[in-house]
């Protein structure tokens, strides 16, 4: 048997060794590996953490907004008892039109002009009631010339009656000659009145003839501005719509500024709260920090049955030319001095009823104090209109939230929206 152990290598052993070589796994690579992997994780969980935590801080540095109202003191002059809503509406308002249908040649108005009673707003061809006016006039001249005719026949027809009877009673002459006389000088009388009619109804036509053209000018009825202009030279115009939509009805609209009143629906529930003559602050929505003064003219004697309200005039004591028609408008009508509804305990102060979370008697108010929400327990009073009597808890302007969220808490940070 032959000993191989001191015999050396050959080939063949030494590629069998370079592959036990290559297929020996490489543990420090995969420590490596691992070791990558991890710290990989780590840095997404510390920038996760890191973007959680921006966000919770941008969060609370942003502080939510909350609508504030500062406390008034509850004997301040009469206060709201009722508000409604309505319009600017124009007690003296027309869209002028034409007496007579004719083609506009000329248009003299713009919207926003102030015209006077009488200006001239436009005019219509009168080529036609000129015409008529020159007929009308001839025809007059014609008739009293006939008129001066007949009386100069008249006057010969007398002075041959005369001649006549004189011959008659001399027994010259036949009685028929001076029948005849007679019949003639009759017939110049009759004519004459009938002439004297005719120059009459001459004289009327051409009254008539110039009225016609008279009314081709269109005139201002009344003073006020003009808020709509409708029709342009050219188009035909008149007093009654004539259908297919080419002919005009009128030429503008006027509206008398000082003829300016509102006009609110109010609940029936609450009509008893409104009298005539009764106080009121009206702020126009286009203009909610100005308060115009005013004052119930009248409460309209009839309800809407599909809105269950009354409609009630109320007079603008402040006339201003930012009034304008068809203006949306918010009124509140203020209580008599001396009423039970303006006659507070004494220390109390009016907030917004909407400020206020009750409890029975008593009532929540959230105030904020710089910045930071503060939780008071208040005694509440009556309910004026809007607002809420409180008669203890508070003090003249504090600052209390309008509407609290129900997440709000006592210390949160919020930032104040002032809402009156």
């Amino acid at each position: 048997m032959a000993n191989f152990e001191g015999m050396p290598e050959g080939p063949e052993s030494l590629d069998k060794g370079e592959l036990l070589k290559q297929l020996r796994i490489d543990r420090t690579a995969m420590r490596r590996s691992r070791s990558r992997a991890r710290w990989i994780a780590v840095a997404v969980v510390l920038l996760a953490v890191a973007g959680g935590l921006g966000w919770f801080t941008l969060g609370r540095a942003t502080p939510p907004a909350v609508q504030v109202a500062v406390a008034r003191t509850a004997s301040q002059g009469p206060g709201p008892v009722l508000d409604a809503s309505g319009y600017v509406t124009a007690r003296r308002q027309a869209t002028v039109s034409a007496k007579i249908t004719g083609k506009v040649v000329e248009v003299l108005i713009e919207e926003g002009m102030a015209v006077k009673e009488g200006d001239v707003l436009a005019r219509l061809d009168d080529t036609e009631a000129r015409a008529q006016l020159s007929l009308s006039q001839a025809q007059l001249v014609a008739a009293r010339s006939q008129l001066a005719e007949v009386r100069a026949q008249i006057v010969q027809a007398e002075r041959d009656f005369d001649r006549q009877q004189e011959l008659f009673r001399r027994q010259l002459v036949a009685e028929q000659s001076i029948d005849a006389a007679r019949a003639q000088r009759d017939m110049l009388r009759a004519r004459l009145g009938n002439l004297q009619e005719q120059v009459k109804v001459a004289d009327e036509a051409v009254t008539v003839a110039r009225v016609q053209l008279d009314n081709t000018e269109i005139r201002a009825p009344f003073s006020g501005v003009v808020v709509a202009k409708s029709a342009q030279p050219g188009e035909m115009i008149s007093p009654v719509s004539a259908g297919g939509g080419f002919t005009r009805t009128g030429i503008g609209t006027i509206v008398d500024m000082d003829s300016l009143e509102i006009q609110v629906d109010v609940n029936e529930a609450f009509i008893n709260r409104v009298r005539p003559g009764q106080s009121v602050e009206a702020i126009l929505n286009a203009y909610p920090e100005w308060k115009i003064p005013g004052e119930v003219i009248a409460i309209i004697p009839s309800a809407d049955r599909n809105k269950a309200t009354v409609k009630v005039r109320v007079a603008i004591k402040q006339k201003d030319p930012r009034i304008v028609p068809d203006m949306g408008v918010r009124v509140s009508f203020l209580s008599a001095p001396g009423t039970a509804s303006s006659t507070p305990a004494p220390g109390a102060v009016l907030v917004p009823a909407e400020a206020v979370r009750a409890e029975g008697d008593k009532g929540v108010v959230f105030v904020l104090t710089g910045e930071k929400v503060e939780r008071r327990d208040v005694t509440l009073g009556p309910k004026v209109a809007s607002e809420r009597q409180v008669l203890s808890g508070l003090r003249v302007g504090d600052r209390v939230i309008v509407s609290p969220p129900e997440s709000l808490r006592p210390g949160d940070v919020v930032k104040p929206v002032q809402g009156g």
